[in-house]
């Protein structure tokens, strides 16, 4: 084993390492042999032998920790946040969201960092805009977005830009829904355990989605890259959330979604799904916003990242949720 004293000193640090893309940006940084810190709480990751990580504990409403954490580091990738559309997190949403945004930009000026990337959400841009293709340079609209987590991903956004005025060099990055290999009890990845399971209702609707892999190799490259004070929007395709499942399921070699959901449907199906949630710990499988936002057909221009990142491009949607499809089902013991 390598000594301590001959390893390198992190200069990159990463928050909500232990998520989906904060997993995937860190995996893509190791293998570029890039020593990097990254922050989690509750249980300590799973060692990962030859990989360049330094795990700290450290919440990011633990200013001491935080400050601790920053030292030495020039480049800081926030990834961490809570990201739920059930009302009763609201409160916490905020503080993770908005607070510990704001200590992430107030730690990343004091030791001078080099430059951040913070991980936004196109729910930062408002999800309810039926029929509109969506672009980096739309306005706030509290009438478009039903949710406190849009509000509290908008209001971390201004920190980041609070921060910009005050000298930090900052991009942001709005992705649409992440694919990719993780818990799929969580976040984007239940709707790989949904086609599992054969799910069968669908909706008319339609929205974004890109690969996590593609996430991180666009964070990382606009770090490299001397573009400051933007946001862009990451998304690859913009598809009919049928086709999404029946992608899936064809990929599972499960049955494809056949029933259809109407938005009355869905009204009573999310008011179900709160009654339950009041009886249990776990959020529910669908919200207000979710039934409606399901309902509508939002697409998301990437246009802005592309032209910014003239090497960069977004792998196909189809080859995306084949290869993940595919790792699931292994996962599942289905080869």
């Amino acid at each position: 084993m390598e000594p301590p004293e001959n390893k390198p000193s992190p200069t990159i640090l990463v928050t909500g390492g232990k998520g989906l893309l904060g997993s995937y940006l860190l995996q893509e940084l190791s293998r570029q042999g890039m020593a990097t810190r990254a922050l989690y709480r509750g249980q300590p990751p799973a060692a990962s032998p030859g990989k360049p990580i330094e795990w700290v504990p450290a919440d990011i409403l633990d200013i001491g920790a935080l400050e601790e954490a920053m030292q030495g580091i020039t480049e800081v990738y926030h990834c961490a946040a809570i990201v739920s559309f059930h009302p009763r997190r609201k409160t916490e949403m905020r503080r993770i969201n908005v607070e510990g945004t704001a200590n992430v930009v107030n730690a990343a000026l004091r030791h001078g960092v080099r430059k951040l990337v913070h991980v936004s959400s196109v729910s930062a841009l408002g999800r309810k805009r039926d029929g509109q293709c969506i672009r980096e340079d739309v306005q706030w609209d509290d009438e478009a977005n039903l949710s406190a987590y849009g509000l509290t991903k908008h209001l971390a956004e201004l920190e980041v830009r609070r921060g910009i005025a005050e000298g930090l060099e900052a991009v942001m990055v709005n992705p649409s829904i992440i694919l990719g290999v993780g818990d799929w009890n969580r976040g984007s990845a239940a709707l790989f355990r949904n086609a599992w399971n054969e799910f069968p209702w669908y909706t008319d609707g339609s929205t974004g989605l890109v690969d996590a892999a593609d996430v991180a190799d666009a964070m990382i490259r606009l770090m490299k890259s001397p573009i400051h004070s933007e946001r862009f929007i990451l998304s690859a395709e913009n598809w009919p959330y049928r086709k999404v499942f029946s992608t899936m399921a064809a990929a599972m070699g499960k049955k494809a979604p056949h029933r259809r959901a109407s938005p009355w449907i869905s009204s009573w199906v999310w008011r179900w799904e709160a009654v339950k949630s009041l009886f249990s710990s776990q959020d529910p499988l669908l919200t207000r916003e979710t039934a409606e936002t399901a309902q509508m057909q939002v697409s998301y221009d990437p246009a802005k990242i592309l032209s910014h990142l003239p090497g960069f491009r977004f792998r196909p949607l189809e080859d995306v949720i084949r290869d993940y499809a595919y790792q699931y089902s292994v996962k599942m013991g289905r080869p």
